[in-house]
């Protein structure tokens, strides 16, 4: 049996007394209570329950049980989810529960989406048990009340009528609440995160990006493919070729002869050494020259020839990734280590945070951090992107306000390098905090505001006192109780019904 949370509301009643020879009088609209005297046309007042469990909320009303009477239940069953609405399918069956043999009536569909509607007549007078199965096509629940009493008789249900004042309440109608997003949350105590709220930009990984310089002097196209920036590039892939073609000094082409015929020289004369040394011709003096030269001569032929064709000096991706700036314009004239562009993996994410002087002693207690994009309004958490810290700045430069922290993060490829984010970093933990969802608040005139749920379809606006917050949860200080219910969704439709006048009473007829 899922853990059930119980709000129960008095719809409407009074009972007054007065003492004066411990004689009773009671007043009602349609007839008067005097002593042991009832008259007849005076009924009690509606009940209404409200019940949680993992999957259901239950809203349900119905007169006070008395033998011989029929009581009729208005039996409103909304499906817990991100969004609570209304249960359009399936049966209820209601069971009330004592010493003799169970009285059971059963709504084989709700007579409107949501509402079920259900009667009991008792036979006995006692303490019993009022419990609500309802099965649909996806799933089944069973929602118990505790301590039902059915009454003998209407006079005795009305002098056991309890007194309630209740507070200032809106009246929201599930009626209502299911044609909208809306939901509410239990709130509760947990460890909450304190956080420093500062801004940072997203950058590069390092060993992510790799820049790509001109390895000989001469005139630049671009390859066959002409890669944009942003474009994908395979690892050997040809991106742009450097060709000396016209040019009398730093001529490729040109050196490319001069090593090749300096390699093919150096090889015969080694070859040719290498035999003579065998018959000691000459002396191994000679012969070590000669091989030294050879060596060199290859190596310079092989450094030139690794990327070189007919049109030039091939410059390749050293990394599978994607081009991120190209900082030459093809035909331009390039010199040997000349910046020509950037790739980068994009598979990790550097996110530089910038944190004022004064939170410097918290720094080693950070751990990880949220952050909001300026292009979509996301939050992102570091813990969900493999995040991990790095490194954080020991100390400050005189003219530097800030101290840099660096994460590490993944790149679902929804982040982009380079933008500029808003960072929420989280340090000490508090142990014992009521949060609600940043959702839940409204702000008006710098005070903030939500709409706890009282009853079935009552509210009532709280003004809160708030501390911290993570971006997506902040900590409530005063406003509102442990085990109350907050609106999550829905609480600016709720303030704009209260704005219309319209809003309906409680006990009304569904």
């Amino acid at each position: 049996m899922n853990k059930i949370i119980i709000s129960f509301v008095i719809v409407a009643g009074l009972l007054a007394g007065c003492n004066d020879d411990n004689h009773k009088h009671v007043d009602a609209e349609h007839g008067h209570l005097h002593g042991d005297e009832v008259h007849t046309d005076v009924e009690p007042e509606p009940l209404a329950y409200t019940l949680y469990t993992d999957k259901m909320e239950l809203f349900v009303e119905f007169k006070p049980l008395i033998v011989g009477k029929t009581s009729k239940f208005a039996a409103h069953f909304t499906r817990l989810g991100e969004n609570f609405k209304a249960v359009t399918e399936g049966s209820v069956t209601v069971r009330l529960i004592g010493n003799e043999r169970p009285l059971t009536d059963k709504a084989e569909k709700p007579s409107s989406p949501g509402i079920f509607r259900l009667a009991l007549n008792p036979e006995k007078p006692g303490t019993y048990q009022l419990v609500f199965d309802i099965r649909t096509k996806e799933f089944s629940d069973k929602i118990m009340i505790e301590n039902i009493t059915v009454y003998p008789d209407a006079k005795t249900a009305l002098l056991h009528q309890q007194e309630q004042t209740i507070n200032e309440e809106i009246v929201y109608l599930k009626e209502q609440a299911w044609k909208i997003d809306f939901a509410n949350r239990e709130v509760k105590r947990q460890p909450f995160t304190e956080i420093i709220k500062t801004t940072g930009q997203i950058l590069p990984a390092r060993g992510d990006e790799i820049t790509i310089t001109a390895k000989s002097s001469g005139i630049i196209t671009f390859g066959n493919n002409k890669k944009l920036i942003g474009s994908a590039v395979n690892v050997g892939e040809t991106l742009f070729v450097i060709s000396g073609a016209g040019l009398t000094e730093g001529n490729l082409d040109t050196k490319y002869k001069e090593a090749k015929n300096n390699y093919e020289k150096s090889k015969i004369d080694f070859e040719r050494a290498t035999e003579l040394a065998k018959d000691n011709i000459i002396s191994q003096k000679h012969f070590q020259e000669t091989q030294l030269q050879y060596k060199n001569a290859q190596t310079t032929f092989n450094t030139i020839e690794t990327n070189y064709t007919a049109g030039g000096h091939k410059i390749k991706s050293p990394i599978q990734g994607y081009i991120k700036n190209v900082v030459i314009s093809e035909g331009e004239h390039v010199g040997i280590g000349q910046l020509i562009a950037i790739v980068f993996q994009n598979r990790k994410l550097i996110l530089k945070a910038e944190v004022p002087q004064k939170h410097f002693s918290k720094l080693n207690s950070i751990s990880s951090a949220n952050f909001i994009t300026a292009y979509d309004s996301k939050i992102y958490r570091t813990d969900s992107l493999n995040g991990k810290l790095v490194s954080y700045g020991k100390s400050a430069d005189n003219n530097a306000y800030y101290i840099p922290i660096n994460f590490e993060i993944d790149n679902n490829g929804e982040i982009i390098p380079g933008s500029f984010v808003e960072v929420l970093l989280k340090t000490n933990v508090i142990r014992d905090a009521l949060v609600i969802p940043y959702s839940a608040l409204i702000e008006e005139q710098g005070n903030y505001f939500a709409y706890v749920q009282t009853s079935g379809e009552g509210f009532q606006k709280r003004e809160l006192k708030t501390g911290v917050n993570d971006g997506m949860n902040v900590q409530v200080l005063a406003g509102i109780k442990e085990g109350e219910r907050v609106v999550t969704k829905g609480a600016y439709q709720i303030k704009l019904a209260t704005m219309s006048g319209k809003m309906p009473a409680h006990g009304h007829e569904h």
